[in-house]
């Protein structure tokens, strides 16, 4: 019995012993994987850690908005969720993807595809730019690997009506074109990047800390009257339509600042609707585009003889038999012999033979600056992409043909920002203000006296007589006194002037009594019946402008409109009017 008790007794020993061996076994295999874990691989299991919940995102900032002199909005950056997938967490057995597909609009094979064909990486778009709350309605599929991000799309709320200025970005919120091309620079934003932790889903449970800062864009505000353009806008589409004709354009200056008010083309295009995209339509035609002016060229011809003490508004050009010949060549002619002309007589009856004998009489250098200093063939520099030049060559190649053909607007091109710029020059009392789109301080510094005031108040009055007495009769403003100048020119194609093809433009001024305004519209290839600057231009010229003078409160200053004409037909050598209606 005492033997069976004694081994009984060294078996519970030996099990004992067995087991505190394991336990005191598992206790230093314990510590030593305490170690490890929290001295030797600290590293590597942190960084693997790491790796799986702590990610660098970006951080979006919105493009600086675009306003117009106002502060009404007309460009604006709106924000919306852009749908992205982690292809190496999302399961693409999972019973919602058809539902996921069919609410991005992407075929499911198109999906499928894109997903196991970047198996390696952890994102790709898989739709960009969705309502709030579109992508609510993804989100509730609750997909693993699925996720929203916040974006900004650019939206602009004048639509077609401003679309030429402005321009539009691409999906990224980058300038394209018009101003937010050109201010870029400005407007541009960048994303920051900052770390944050996600739990197993992808979730962002914490931001951890800031790695680089965002660069927000800056607000843009612009010269542009929502008002105006909108007018001016309307009125030239209509004018278009109703003349067949290929395109138009206009624009609205304040003489004395500088400031364009209004500026669009034809035909349209809608930067909200992409699909509306197409390179012939978006182009700003009042900067890109360059034509022969015809006679709206002849009020500066008027200036150089003013200007060269040869002539005043007095002086008598005596223009029989009403056909001008140069080196032999009959070069033009006039509808009638008008026999002696004043310089307000050319203008009113738009006299190709009267401007043709003017100009040759001047010296070609000396008329050649004039025109320069008013800024045709050079760079207006409005900053805006695509401005043309125009083309006026230098003096030393005219012959006496082209001294003659510039003076009533061939062998010259001009674009209409150009043409808005001289008639500013005329309209502000011969200073040359620099044309702005932009709403800046007053900038003195490139202000340049071009003409004598006199001489520009002289251009003033007569250009009122051809609204009064001349072309330009469809450009009359009830109440109010204006000036102009009517243009039509033979479009050049093909080698040749095409008689059938026309440039038809009005330029003008208001009000005369005190010159605050310039509205230049011209309409390219009038295909109706009509298409002479005066038929086809002049009206819209008379429609803007009288919204113009009212939304800016400019009193009448015709209310004795009768002795105003009495007063101008005193002053003016009448002659019997027989106006050129065929003049270029």
């Amino acid at each position: 019995m005492k033997a069976n008790k004694r081994y009984l007794f060294k078996a519970i020993n030996y099990r004992f012993y067995v087991i505190y061996i394991i336990l005191f076994s598992i206790f230093l295999l314990s510590i030593d994987r305490l170690y490890s874990v929290q001295i030797t691989d600290q590293s590597f299991l942190s960084y693997q850690a790491d790796n799986r919940q702590l990610r660098t995102v970006p951080i979006t900032v919105t493009r600086g908005t675009i306003r117009d002199r106002n502060h009404e909005l007309i460009a604006i950056s709106l924000p919306v969720n852009t749908i992205w997938a982690n292809p190496k967490i999302i399961d693409t057995s999972n019973e919602n993807i058809i539902h996921l597909a069919n609410l991005i609009d992407i075929e499911l094979d198109t999906l499928l595809s894109r997903v196991e064909s970047n198996a390696n990486r952890e994102f790709i778009y898989l739709k960009r730019h969705l309502s709030p709350e579109h992508a609510a309605q993804v989100l509730q599929l609750q997909i693993p690997g699925i996720f929203s991000m916040r974006e900004y799309k650019r939206y602009y709320p004048a639509g077609e009506n401003l679309a030429h200025l402005i321009g539009f970005t691409d999906i990224d919120e980058h300038g394209q074109e018009g101003l937010e091309l050109s201010f870029e620079h400005w407007l541009g934003s960048a994303p920051g990047r900052k770390q944050v932790l996600r739990d197993r889903l992808g979730r962002v449970i914490e931001d951890i800390k800031l790695i680089d800062e965002p660069t927000y864009g800056r607000d843009l505000i612009t010269s542009i009257d929502m008002r105006i353009q909108y007018i001016a806008y309307q009125e030239l589409k209509s004018a278009v339509t109703v003349n067949n004709a290929k395109s138009g354009s206009i624009i609205v200056i304040n003489s004395e600042s500088g400031e364009i008010l209004a500026m669009a083309s034809q035909p349209f295009f809608n930067p909200n609707n992409r699909q509306t995209f197409n390179a012939e339509n978006y182009r700003n035609r009042t900067i890109s585009d360059v034509y022969e002016p015809g006679s709206a060229i002849k009020p500066f011809i008027v200036a150089a003889a003013l200007e060269s003490g040869l002539y005043d508004e007095t002086s008598l050009i005596d223009t029989s038999p009403g056909n001008l010949y140069v080196s032999g060549r009959k070069l033009t002619e006039d509808s009638i012999d008008h026999g002696l002309m004043s310089l307000s007589n050319i203008l009113e009856r738009s006299s190709n033979v009267g401007a043709g004998l003017l100009s040759l009489s001047l010296d070609p250098e000396f008329t050649y600056n004039i025109l320069n200093k008013f800024g045709f063939g050079r760079s207006i520099s409005l900053g805006l992409p695509g401005e043309s030049r125009g083309t006026l060559r230098l003096p030393d190649s005219w012959q006496q043909i082209d001294q003659a053909s510039i003076s009533y607007g061939y062998g010259l091109n001009t674009n209409l920002i150009q043409l808005g710029q001289a008639y500013q020059v005329i309209a502000n009392d011969g200073l040359y203000v620099p044309l702005t789109i932009l709403s800046l301080e007053e900038d003195t510094s490139l202000q340049n006296q071009v003409i004598q005031s006199e001489n520009a108040i002289k251009i003033q009055t007569m250009l009122e007589n051809v609204v009064i007495f001349g072309t330009g009769s469809n450009a009359q403003v009830e109440n109010y006194r204006v000036g102009g100048k009517t243009g039509t020119a033979w479009k050049f194609s093909n080698g040749s002037y095409d008689e059938n093809l026309y440039v038809a433009s009005f330029a003008g001024i208001a009000p005369i009594s005190n010159p605050k305004f310039v509205v230049i519209v011209v309409i390219d290839e009038p295909n109706n019946g009509q298409y002479y600057g005066g038929a086809v231009a002049a009206p819209v010229f008379s429609n803007v402008m009288e919204e113009v003078l009212r939304i800016y409160n400019i009193p009448p200053d015709s209310f004795h409109e009768d002795v105003i004409k009495n007063e101008l037909i005193a002053s003016r050598n009448v002659l019997p009017l027989g106006i050129n209606e065929n003049a270029f």
